[in-house]
């Protein structure tokens, strides 16, 4: 792609996600999301591939159609209520369609099937663009109106996302769909907390965000799209494969790493909330996204190619490790000890 259009698309891309996070009318909420949407999609379809293609076609349909259930739950509630301000969403009916709206901008079960179809027909940097930039402006609309939202329905969407997202990437063998549905099952995480406590739904995206990024990253500079490509990536890069080891486990929200924390700081605002039923359900539904970490761990590191040639493995190569990597999985690993200052700061 031109350097000159890929520095206009990033470009748009920032300023339509600062246009919504810092809106408080509904209308400029949307033209902010409407351009974040028009900027990602020849990101996305960039290698002209029929698979590329599709991917960016899927996008756009679902994209339009949650950015006008957002205009309409707005205009729903302008009606109403004779207010465009984003935090005054006061009327029920406006808050369950912008529920469903932001669910289907975001890839919260039963709103999900787009997302990991898009991510496979995506290129990896990319990939993580959608599942962590774009991710950011309707999380901050949900944010913004998380006094208004339905409680029961949220958890039930959280649940729902958790147990579906761990579900369907057990049988997974391409990299960027058991990341899609890493994603779906994060995103139950977040909306599951959102309404009691939406500063911790905040905290769970950014650490999330970080985790994400060190994966893709590590992902893209080893060339693994599956499985089988994995398998071999120990004798290529064996430096890469243990950052990816350490990331996967703090992903999948292991103890003693950084994706311990917002997990922990969930189920505790929970079990305060009288909602252990919940914590528990949630909590033992995240075994299941264990699984598929743990598997991408063990292919990246423990399985060995058959006929493997006798020679030094190579920890130091020509090729050195990007530095973005090595920050991003540090934090990634050793953010759990200064817990209790992020408790205060949040």
């Amino acid at each position: 792609m031109n350097p000159q259009a890929k520095l206009i698309f990033v470009t748009s891309l920032l300023l339509g996600t600062t246009i919504t996070i810092s809106s408080n009318h509904w209308v400029m909420a949307w033209t902010g999301l409407e351009i974040n949407t028009l900027a990602i999609l020849p990101l996305i379809s960039k290698s002209h591939h029929p698979r590329a293609i599709e991917a960016a076609t899927k996008y756009f349909l679902v994209q339009a159609t949650a950015s006008t259930l957002v205009l309409f739950s707005s205009m729903t509630n302008a009606w109403y209520t004779g207010q465009w301000d984003i935090t005054q969403l006061t009327h029920p009916t406006s808050s369950l369609i912008l529920t469903a709206a932001i669910s289907m901008k975001l890839g919260l079960v039963p709103f999900h099937f787009w997302f990991p179809e898009v991510l496979q027909g995506s290129p990896i940097i990319t990939g993580l663009l959608l599942s962590t930039a774009m991710k950011f402006p309707p999380i901050t609309l949900l944010y913004m109106t998380s006094l208004s939202l339905n409680p029961t329905l949220l958890t039930t969407l959280a649940i729902l996302s958790v147990a579906l997202g761990g579900w369907m990437g057990l049988n997974q063998t391409q990299t960027r769909k058991i990341m899609a549905f890493s994603s779906i099952s994060h995103l139950g995480w977040m909306a599951i907390i959102l309404v009691y406590y939406p500063k911790l739904t905040l905290l769970n995206f950014y650490l999330y965000a970080m985790m994400t990024a060190a994966v893709f990253l590590t992902l893209n500079s080893m060339k693994v799209l599956n499985l089988s490509m994995l398998m071999t990536a120990w004798t290529k890069a064996p430096s890469l494969s243990t950052i990816l080891l350490l990331t996967l486990l703090s992903l999948a929200g292991l103890p003693p790493m950084t994706g311990f924390l917002p997990k922990w700081l969930i189920i505790q605002e929970l079990t305060k909330q009288d909602m252990a039923p919940a914590a528990i359900i949630i909590s033992l539904l995240s075994l299941l996204g264990l699984f598929f970490y743990l598997r991408l761990a063990y292919c990246a590191t423990i399985t060995l190619p058959p006929h493997t040639t006798n020679h030094m493995k190579q920890w130091h190569t020509n090729k050195p490790i990007n530095p973005s990597i090595a920050v991003l999985t540090t934090l990634s690993i050793m953010l759990l000890p200064i817990s209790p200052m992020l408790a205060t700061i949040i």
